[in-house]
């Protein structure tokens, strides 16, 4: 910060000093700096500066600037002042980013939350959408797991399609695109995040609007000198939670338990006892995998420009160790950005962005015909220790107490350090514009865009891999998958913007857009490579099993218009329509209009409240309008055939090829239509101390894209249908406040709360539920998830859990043990059950538990989530904590399933959760954990539904500003030093590593827990520097 230097000449002085951000030390361009009371002022140069002439004592400047606190500072003889604005915090204020356009907040009739991208950039991580979770009302944020480098799952009040995409559409500096972008973007070059929730803010993007939409807009230059910056961060990522495993001890009492006979010779051969094991150290294999990472983050940018010439230059680079050893994501990406005006009426600018990135590793949760394939299977089943004799567990890939042909697992340790499955991704996205001014009020945009990604995934499985070994089918053997997207944007705007007499404002805009998608596929497999050394370059020499191409394309014509009237900002209202046409649908069904319209009342404007002190502003809004969602494959209204390898047929000694059906078309297929209606509430309170938003919404779904059952007469097993309707109803709560406020200390804290209850209406021809099922290898022939009308799209379905059969439930007759007569089975033949079996409930009371007896289970979706974070400011020091809470949704833990008993024939020498070691015997006769073997039937039940709430210590951040006094020697304009820390602490009832989780995530079924990859925790240390 610069000092305020007075020199006294009579009664004449002149200030000299300069003015910068409160938050960021950076000089703040143009400020209007003014002598209180009196027509003189001046403004701040490129670099911050003014210098003003005052007369007379005790003279007191207003300093302001649009989208800051003004500030008023005295300027007293000798004293050195300074002045620092701090940013507006006042909902009303703030300028906000719309479709097509800004504009102040206190101008908009819909639902459009603004994210505090200043708190997000304080947590250390890659992709700014982890750093979204929680902070704004309505949006769900979730990953599968913590596997680095993956994209997170975004859902904006609620689920509407039961089988299609429920993701946001995202528009990045005005590029619309209809996939997750988080690891596109650097977060530092992120400008503003707004998020447009209800129909009357997303009916203009129309056929894709339905799911809500973000924008992203990327920072760009400013009239300014040139100005360097430099932000970078290095820190260490850790396990937060291990899963506890039975030790030597409590597995071999496991496993002579289960066959004495057996497992005595391996475990009890010469003199050992099992007393012996109590005191053998064993594996543990998670510590061999798991490891302390190392992570670094670097980000440079040269920005600057003059009136007519603002450009923005650059990079960044991102190395990310995972906590698993060979797995990680690195990533390197730059921007160029080039505002140029030519003249009175006509610029031009240029936004191009590249990314590069691999992510690499194991991905742990991914789905497997075996459960045995999966990497944690083997991390958390391997023995833990070998008996007299036995194998090398640490340096030999099988364990010789297994069958290999069957149980595919090997050495975890061996398993990780031989993965090699990259995923290399280059994206390219540009976007270009010309403008021109053809009236005083009227305003022609032109925009055209390219957007281009490929992606390569390399898998190679050599000898000493999960699936190359000699036990493996296809022995060494890999595939190579190459997927390029494509798309062509050009948009066309006119926009008429005019004040009239008396306060009243009318803008209007018109517009025309195309957009042209492509997508090219090719991939090659071959096995039994005979040179692995050659690694992914050897797969010419193997038996080339597939050669794929597809090539596929969709394109969009859109017509699009909004008028917005204004009144002294008190009465406003807004009115959008969009006419889409899709190539993905049939002539007759390829336009679909989308209009909205919302109004607010901006009581705070009016005199009746005006006299109310404690209340400074309020506005009523209320909106209503149809979006669109057109997520299904670019030809699935056609029947589709397809040539393959075992669809042909022999004449004489001569193969020939067939044609067979692929998919079932659907000539009649249409868009899938979201009405939604929205009530909302803004106002701020002591002097804009206290700042609220809230929202009711209803929204309703109807004809579904449903990837609809069909009869099996049909001869398809399914066919996209129009059927069915779906409801998301809710309410949201955002509070802001300014808890204290001096010249040295500051705290501001922000609130938020979402409720939101999703209801099937109807499915397919009414019919009465549809069941999912889930692909982790065990119990293919259950289902897990159900969708009726009246409840969510997913709740957990199955048996009641209702302990374990005790011999109170049995008749002994000699040595054996006869269920009684009134005791229902739990679904295997009753001659079967015996004492410290599962049971479960019969619901119906015939006796006999069976398929009559599934019922819902559990409940996936939360009650409500929200986050909470604060800023502390003391000096030049500050200080964020966030918090992020998920109440009420329950979690299915699979992987209890199988390490908590599982099936002791089929998984032999398997470790188990160290709970298994209370399981029930004839010595501990306890009703919660069945015995060895009394796993029953292949069937989901209550027993592995937990509650999934949570509250996490999501972001801690402490920083520190050098004074710019110091700075300014060195030719520094801003230093700050800091430490972060991102997932700190979960408080939480379940058993599991992380109650965030979703390895299977659909709307049909979430939060499913099998096989993650573990969420680390983060510490870091960082500085951001500017030249």
């Amino acid at each position: 910060m610069n000092s305020v230097a007075i020199a006294q000449q009579a009664k004449t002085r002149t200030v000299i000093g300069s003015v910068i951000d409160f938050e960021t030390g950076e000089p703040i361009i143009g400020a209007s700096v003014a002598v209180a009371g009196k027509s003189v002022g001046t403004i701040s140069d490129l670099d911050g500066n003014f210098s003003i002439r005052v007369d007379g004592d005790n003279i007191n400047l207003e300093v302001s600037f649009i989208g800051y606190e003004k500030q008023t500072v005295t300027v007293a003889d000798g004293k050195k002042l300074t002045v620092r604005l701090r940013a507006v915090s006042e909902l009303l204020e703030e300028v906000v980013i719309t479709a097509y356009g800004s504009g102040p907040r206190k101008d908009l009739t819909g639902a459009i939350a603004k994210a505090n991208v200043q708190d997000m950039r304080k947590a250390p991580v890659f992709n700014f959408e982890e750093s979204l979770a929680g902070r704004v009302a309505g949006v769900q944020v979730t990953s599968s797991d913590g596997q680095p480098g993956s994209d997170l799952q975004i859902v904006i009040r609620g689920n509407n399609s039961v089988t299609q995409d429920n993701s946001p559409l995202y528009v990045v500096d005005g590029f619309p695109l209809e996939m997750a972008v988080g690891n596109m973007l650097n977060p530092e070059e992120i400008e503003s995040i707004e998020i447009l929730k209800d129909a009357s803010a997303t009916a203009i993007y129309g056929a894709r609007g339905a799911n809500g939409v973000i924008l992203v807009t990327t920072k760009k230059g400013k009239v300014s000198s040139p100005t360097v910056t430099y932000s970078g961060w290095v820190g260490v990522q850790q396990i937060i939670k291990k899963q506890e495993m039975l030790d030597p001890y409590e597995f071999v009492r496991y496993q002579l338990e289960a066959d004495y006979n057996v497992y005595s010779k391996r475990y009890l051969a010469g003199e050992r006892t099992l007393e012996d094991y109590r005191n053998i150290e064993g594996i543990n294999w998670q510590d061999k995998v798991y490891r302390d990472a190392l992570v670094h983050s670097h980000n440079i940018a040269v920005r600057g420009g003059t009136e007519k010439t603002r450009y923005s230059v650059s990079g960044s680079l991102v190395d990310q160790q995972g906590i698993m050893l060979n797995s990680g994501y690195k990533k390197y990406q730059g921007r160029f950005v080039l505002d140029q005006t030519i003249n009175k009426k006509i610029k031009m600018g240029i936004n191009a962005n590249y990314t590069y990135s691999k992510k690499y590793g194991t991905i742990v949760s991914e789905s497997q015909t075996s459960p045995t394939a999966s990497l944690m299977y083997a991390l958390w089943g391997y023995r833990p220790v070998a008996g007299v004799n036995d194998s090398d567990l640490l340096n030999d890939l099988y364990d010789e107490s297994t069958d290999p042909t069957t149980d595919l697992r090997i050495n975890p340790l061996m398993a990780a350090e031989n993965e090699y499955n990259p995923l290399f991704t280059y994206n390219f996205i540009g976007n270009a514009y010309f403008e021109y001014k053809i009236l005083k009020n009227l305003t022609l945009k032109i925009t055209g865009g390219y957007n281009k990604i490929h992606q390569r995934k390399e898998v190679f499985f050599n000898s000493n891999s999960r699936g190359g070994h000699r036990y493996s089918n296809n022995k060494v053997n890999g595939w190579i998958t190459n997927t390029e997207r494509t798309s062509l944007l050009n948009e066309n705007t006119l926009t008429y913007d005019v004040p009239l007499k008396k306060g009243h404002r009318l803008k209007v805009l018109g517009g025309f857009t195309v957009q042209d998608n492509g997508t090219f596929i090719d991939e090659i497999r071959a096995i039994n490579v005979p040179n692995e050394a050659l690694g992914i370059a050897g797969l010419d020499e193997g038996e080339l099993t597939s050669a794929t191409i597809s090539k596929t394309a969709n394109g969009l014509v859109s017509y699009l218009g909004r008028a917005d009237y204004n009144y002294k900002s008190k009465y406003l209202l807004t009115v959008s329509f969009r006419a889409d046409g899709s190539s993905k649908f049939p002539k007759n069904n390829r336009w679909a209009y989308f209009p909205s319209a919302s109004a607010a009342w901006g009581f705070g404007e009016e005199k009746f409240v005006k006299n109310i002190k404690w209340i400074s502003s309020g506005k009523l809004r209320a909106g209503i309008g149809t979006t669109g969602n057109n997520r299904v494959t670019d030809y699935a209204a056609l029947t589709a055939l397809q040539i393959t390898a075992d669809s042909g047929y022999s004449t004489g000694n001569t193969p020939g090829k067939g044609v067979v059906p692929k998919t079932l078309g659907n000539p009649k297929l249409k868009w899938e239509t979201t009405v939604q209606t929205n009530i909302g509430l803004d106002m701020s309170f002591l002097d804009n101390r206290i700042s609220l938003t809230a929202d009711y919404y209803y929204k309703k779904t109807k004809d579904l894209l449903l990837n609809a059952t069909l009869a099996p007469s049909m001869g398809y097993l399914s066919a996209y249908r129009n059927v069915g309707s779906v409801s998301n109803s809710g309410l949201e709560f955002t509070i802001d406040t300014k808890n204290i406020q001096t010249k040295e200390f500051s705290w501001t804290s922000s609130f938020n709360i979402s409720f939101n209850r999703n209801k099937v209406l109807s499915l397919n021809d009414d019919e009465p539920s549809l069941a999912s099922r889930v692909n982790w290898g065990n119990f293919n022939n259950a289902y897990p998830y159900i969708a009726i009308p009246g409840h969510p799209i997913a709740m957990f379905y199955g048996h009641i859990f209702d302990g374990v059969y005790q011999y109170t439930d049995f008749d002994k007759v000699g040595e054996s043990y006869i269920l009684k007569d009134g005791v229902p089975n739990n679904g295997n033949a009753r001659e079967k059950i015996q004492p410290g079996d599962i049971k479960f409930k019969d619901i119906n009371r015939d006796g006999v538990v069976n398929d009559y007896d599934l019922t819902i289970i559990g409940n996936p979706n939360p009650k409500h989530i929200g986050g909470f974070g604060n800023n502390f400011q003391y000096k030049n020091f500050d200080l964020n904590v966030f918090f992020q809470w998920s109440y009420g949704g329950d979690v299915l833990n699979a992987n209890r399933i199988e390490f908590e008993g599982g099936d002791p024939n089929a998984r032999t020498s398997l470790n188990m959760f160290a709970s298994f070691a209370n399981r029930w015997t004839p010595e501990n006769q306890t009703n919660e954990l069945y015995r060895i073997g009394g796993q029953g039937p292949a069937v989901y039940s209550s027993r592995t539904i937990e509650d999934g709430s949570f509250l996490r210590l999501k972001t801690v951040s402490l920083g520190y500003r050098l004074p710019n006094a110091w700075l300014k020697k060195i030719n520094i304009k801003s230093l700050k030093v800091y430490a972060s820390a991102q997932n700190l602490i979960t408080w939480t009832k379940y058993s599991g590593p992380d109650p965030e989780v979703s390895t299977r995530p659909t709307a049909l079924t979430p939060s499913f827990d099998w096989s993650p990859y573990p969420r680390p925790r983060t510490l870091t240390l960082g500085v951001d520097i500017s030249f």
